[in-house]
């Protein structure tokens, strides 16, 4: 995409975010007496609907839920505003997308005189006497269609989907995103991450930068580490980690080798069969460098695995630019994998349990038909700080999954339902200790609620910084001396049945506990516990939304997410592609941050490299887009020595000087593959 375009865009996104941060302003303080300050006043004026006042309440809720949280008045005022703005123009985006791609009938492009509402309209001719002609519900309509499986973006239920620009801010904001100069971006996978770069207000960032030299919060490092990547970077490092990997796997026989085009291959590989070892190599003094390339290299032998168990990870995913990259290739690897199992001879890797693919699916079709859905559900993952990257990166994903079906030629109907997405927001969990009380008290049986209670507790305390450290947080080793403590509160007991009101009557009795947890590991101790956490979660939420409790409910679902970000930090990855934030932590995590990284202290970008090695799979290889000088400042040669050259595994290094980002700043492409054994299926 051409500078010109791409300014056209930052004009645009701009535009729209000042024209609704102004409007929903004015609605929160004109219309619900939410100030600018951070004063909430603390009843709903007179003046107020019925309908009104639900919504205040909810407004007013959601703050309170912020503000549990730690922020301040102001902040939390602000920052509900700010998220109901970035939510909506991305779900305007997302619209403008969807069209170019003809997945919705027209439904912004002409407003509300777009082909889709006139024949929603046609069937509704009732709507006419509402104000707008009922054209937010046909919106709000369409957004629950979608939101079954977009739900991060357009889940109506959002506090972020309270506010609804009034008549004549909504138009102007349809003109600006209707700008015919525009046509064509809709259409390019690309804008919706050129939309997330450039939404920030530039003077904001330029003023953060002069107050601190160093991110203040989790809301800095994300708006001062925002620089899309570049499609040539992320195709030389996705190439040389996924398309590497099964390359690899299927013995230098796969497609991979034409498709990907920046794939480092030596003129003569030998692949080596289960067990065997490479011959020694003899040293050659004063040979010339094209002479070396020449000479033949062994590969180790890499297990075929079943493509639905190589996972790949954007720990900083922002917009999921790696993610849709790494899509064609899981689209190539599943077809392959496919025939490979047809042919014979060959036993894809998988765990215990899991049905191959032909035992999966009836027919080469129906598989086919599938593999955009699995790709989602099982292969591609991501973690951000910022909930703007979570939204868009799940928007990003299920689109390329409709672009594949669409060539497949399946009509929506025919597509299958995409019911997961592993893209996580890394944030703390709510703060509302009485809400986190009197859940555990509704929820588990008497006897049960000391342990829960401890656990739940001692898992919010380690989520504080999620925030701020996101993908880098080890909480799961954080939670190990948790889950260490609520198993031996579990075996000591007492055991005990609550009393009724009469004591005396029906004195407290010794009872069992619904599953015994003293003989198994801590992996199955969390394994079990957090399910029924999971489970409780959702009924909690839906009684809070039965019973009006708004807040209840995002307490719920805030939980949800954080136990979300857990399972993301606990799994083992095949593949590790990123472009991390650069520079220091923000202030309240340094200090963790140099304790839990001490040689990668000096810079995030070394620590998400290092983070990247302790998660690995066997045979796992992390591509990065990072900063040059930790790979030459003698300040880092410990990092250099220890997580570089001795456990890191260098593989392919890449100088790309200044230019790559919109940034002045120098940055490198390198791809590891930690030191592990490849011999192994796992």
């Amino acid at each position: 995409m051409d500078k010109e375009t791409r300014n056209l865009i930052f004009n645009t996104t701009q535009a729209i975010r000042r024209l609704l941060a102004e409007e929903f302003a004015l609605q929160l303080e004109g219309t619900f007496d939410v100030h600018r300050d951070g004063q909430v006043a603390p009843q709903p004026g007179a003046q107020l609907t019925p309908a009104e006042r639900i919504v205040r309440q909810r407004i007013v809720d959601a703050i309170q839920h912020r503000r549990a949280g730690g922020e301040s008045d102001l902040a939390s005022v602000r920052g509900f505003q700010s998220e109901s703005v970035f939510t909506f123009v991305n779900r305007l985006a997302a619209l403008k997308m969807m069209e170019a791609r003809s997945l919705v009938l027209p439904c912004v492009s002409q407003g509300d005189q777009s082909q889709g509402f006139r024949e929603f309209s046609g069937l509704a001719p009732g709507l006419i006497e509402l104000p707008d002609k009922g054209y937010r519900l046909y919106l709000e309509c369409l957004f629950d269609e979608v939101g079954c499986e977009v739900g991060l973006l357009f889940d109506c239920t959002d506090a972020a989907s309270l506010l609804w620009p009034r008549r004549n801010a909504l138009e102007s904001a349809l003109d600006k995103i209707n700008n015919p100069e525009l046509k064509n971006v809709w259409a390019e996978d690309e804008t919706i991450g050129w939309i997330y770069q450039y939404y920030n207000d530039p003077e904001e960032r330029s003023q953060m930068r002069e107050d601190s030299a160093a991110p203040r919060n989790s809301r800095e490092l994300a708006v001062r580490n925002q620089f899309f990547t570049p499609r040539y970077v992320v195709q030389f490092l996705t190439d040389n980690t996924l398309g590497r990997i099964w390359y690899e796997m299927t013995g230098g026989t796969s497609a991979l080798k034409e498709m990907c085009r920046y794939l480092v291959r030596r003129a003569s590989e030998i692949f080596l069969q289960p067990g065997d070892v490479a011959p020694e190599q003899h040293q050659q003094e004063n040979i010339l460098q094209e002479d070396l390339l020449k000479q033949a290299v062994h590969i180790p032998h890499r297990p075929l695995k079943d493509p639905r168990t190589i996972l790949m990870l954007d720990p900083a995913c922002g917009s999921m630019h790696f993610g849709l990259y790494a899509f064609d290739l899981y689209e190539v690897i599943y077809a392959e994998a496919w025939e490979i199992e047809e042919l014979g001879g060959v036993v894809l890797c998988r765990p215990t349990g899991m049905k191959s693919l032909h035992e999966s699916y009836p027919d080469k079709q129906a598989f086919l038909r599938d593999i955009p859905r699995l790709i989602i559900e099982h292969n591609i993952h991501g973690i951000d700080i910022d909930p703007r990257a979570a939204q868009i990166a799940g928007l990003a994903l299920w689109l390329r999954a409709q672009r594949a079906w669409k060539a497949m030629g399946l009509r929506p109907a025919e597509r299958p339902a995409i019911r997961r997405s592993n893209i996580v927001c890394a944030e703390p969990m709510p703060g509302e200790k009485e809400l986190l009380r009197e859940f555990v008290s509704q929820k588990f049986p008497f006897a049960e609620q000391p342990v829960f209670q401890k656990l739940m507790e001692a898992v919010f305390e380690k989520m504080q910084l999620a925030g701020e450290a996101g993908s880098l947080l080890k909480i799961e080793e954080e939670i190990r001396s948790a889950i260490a403590s609520s198993k031996m509160l579990w075996k000591a007991g007492p055991r005990l049945e609550q009393s009724q009101l009469f004591a005396d009557l029906s004195p407290a009795r010794q009872t069992e506990l619904t599953i015994d947890f003293s003989g198994i590991t801590d992996e199955q101790f969390w394994n079990t516990v957090e399910g029924r956490i999971y489970t409780a979660l959702r009924d909690y939420a839906e009684q809070a939304e039965r019973g009006g409790g708004f807040q209840r409910r995002l307490f719920a679902e805030d939980a949800a997410r954080g136990f979300a970000f857990i399972d993301a930090c606990r799994k083992h990855y095949d593949v590790w592609l990123m472009n991390p934030p650069f520079g220091a932590a923000s202030s309240h995590y340094q200090g963790l941050y140099a304790t839990s990284y001490p040689l990668s202290k000096a810079d995030l970008a070394c620590g998400f490299v290092e983070r990247g090695m302790s998660l690995m799979a066997n045979g796992g290889r992390i591509g990065v887009l990072m900063t040059r000088t930790p790979f030459f400042l003698s300040s880092f040669a410990k990092w250099r020595i220890e997580k570089i050259i001795n456990q890191g595994g260098l593989q392919v290094f890449v100088d790309l000087g200044y230019g790559v980002l919109d940034a002045m700043v120098e940055t490198c492409a390198s791809v590891c593959e930690p030191h592990h054994h490849k011999e192994s299926c796992g």
